[in-house]
C-alpha cells in the first residue's frame, strides 16, 4: 500500500495590483452627482412654489419669519393642489397673545376659514387662551371646533367632565375634538382605547354628537384606524413627500411651520377634505 503523499497547503497570494487611488474619489463624485439630480428633480416639482417665494415673499417682508423658503414652498405647494378645499388652523396658549384681526390669510395667498382651538387638558387643566382665542376667532369670521388634550394616564371620565365645563357649543361650530398623541406609561394599550371609548361616549351623550379624533397618521394606523370605526377623524402627517390629503382623513394637519399675520411663532395648518359647501355639513346643525 503506497503512503498518502502530505501536500502542502496553498499559500494565499497577496495581490500585487493596488487599489486606485481614483476609484474613492468617482465614488464622491457619483454620490454628488446624484445628489444634485435630486435636487433639480425637487426644484422642478416645486418651481411655481419656489419661484413664488424667491420673488413676491423676498418683496414682501414680514415682521416674523418662521419658516425657511423650502418649507415655505412647500406648504404654497400643499395649498395650491387644494385650492377648491377648505383651510384653517389650530392654537393653544403657546401661541400666545393672537391677533385675530390680522389673521385672515397664509402665505399671503389662501384663505383661513376655521380654527380648532385648544379648550382643556387632562382632569384640570384648562387653556389659558381658550376663552380669549374662541371668542374673538369667531368675531372674525372662523367656524371654530375646541379640542382636548387627552392625557393617558388620567382618569377618562374627569377628563371628559373637565372638557364639558369648560366647553359650550353651538349650532355652526365643529363637534367636540379628542386629542391622542402619546402612549400610556402605566397601562396597556387596551385599558387607553377602555378609555377613549368612555371620554368619547359621555361627550357624545352630551352634544348629541360624535367627537370627531385627532393623532399622528403612524397612531392612527396602529391604535385607531381599526378600533374606532365610525368616528372622523384628524390626521397630522409633516412628511415632506406627502402632497395630497388621503380620503379617510377629514382634516388633514400638513405642517407645523407657518407664519400668519398677527401670530408669533410657527403655525399649524389644516386642510378640510371637502369644498366649502360641505364644511357646511360637517358642523353643529
Amino acid at each position: 500500500m503506497r503512503k498518502p503523499v502530505k501536500r502542502k497547503p496553498t499559500v494565499k497570494r497577496k495581490s500585487s495590483r493596488k487599489k486606485s487611488p481614483f476609484s474613492g474619489k468617482f465614488l464622491s463624485i457619483g454620490a454628488f452627482l446624484l445628489f444634485l439630480l435630486f435636487i433639480g428633480i425637487a426644484g422642478y416639482h416645486y418651481r411655481e412654489a419656489l419661484a413664488y417665494y424667491f420673488s413676491f415673499r423676498s418683496r414682501h417682508e414680514l415682521k416674523t419669519t418662521n419658516t425657511t423658503k423650502i418649507e415655505g414652498a412647500r406648504i404654497f405647494q400643499v395649498l395650491s393642489k387644494h385650492s377648491s378645499n377648505v383651510f384653517g388652523l389650530d392654537v393653544s396658549e403657546y401661541q400666545g397673545d393672537i391677533h385675530w384681526e390680522e389673521v385672515k390669510t397664509v402665505e399671503d395667498t389662501f384663505q383661513l376659514e376655521f380654527a380648532f382651538i385648544r379648550a382643556t387638558a387632562g382632569k384640570d387643566k384648562i387653556d389659558a387662551k381658550f376663552k380669549h382665542n374662541w371668542s374673538k376667532a369667531k368675531e372674525n369670521g372662523f367656524v371654530c371646533g375646541a379640542y382636548h388634550y387627552y392625557r393617558p394616564n388620567e382618569n377618562s371620565i374627569k377628563q371628559a367632565d373637565n372638557f364639558i365645563k369648560t366647553v359650550t357649543l353651538k349650532k355652526g361650530d365643529f363637534p367636540p375634538i379628542l386629542d391622542i398623541e402619546n402612549l400610556p406609561k402605566t397601562q396597556s394599550i387596551d385599558s387607553l382605547k377602555v378609555g377613549l371609548r368612555r371620554w368619547l361616549t359621555k361627550v357624545e351623550n352630551h352634544y348629541g354628537v360624535k367627537p370627531i379624533i385627532y393623532s399622528g397618521e403612524s397612531y392612527y394606523k396602529d391604535f385607531l384606524k381599526n378600533e374606532f370605526k365610525g368616528y372622523s377623524f384628524w390626521i397630522a402627517n409633516y412628511n415632506f413627500f406627502v402632497e395630497q390629503i388621503k380620503d379617510d382623513w377629514l382634516f388633514w394637519q400638513f405642517t407645523e411651520k407657518a407664519t400668519i399675520p398677527g401670530i408669533k411663532g410657527p403655525v399649524d395648518i389644516n386642510i378640510y377634505n371637502g369644498t366649502p359647501k360641505m364644511l357646511n355639513y360637517s358642523v353643529l346643525q
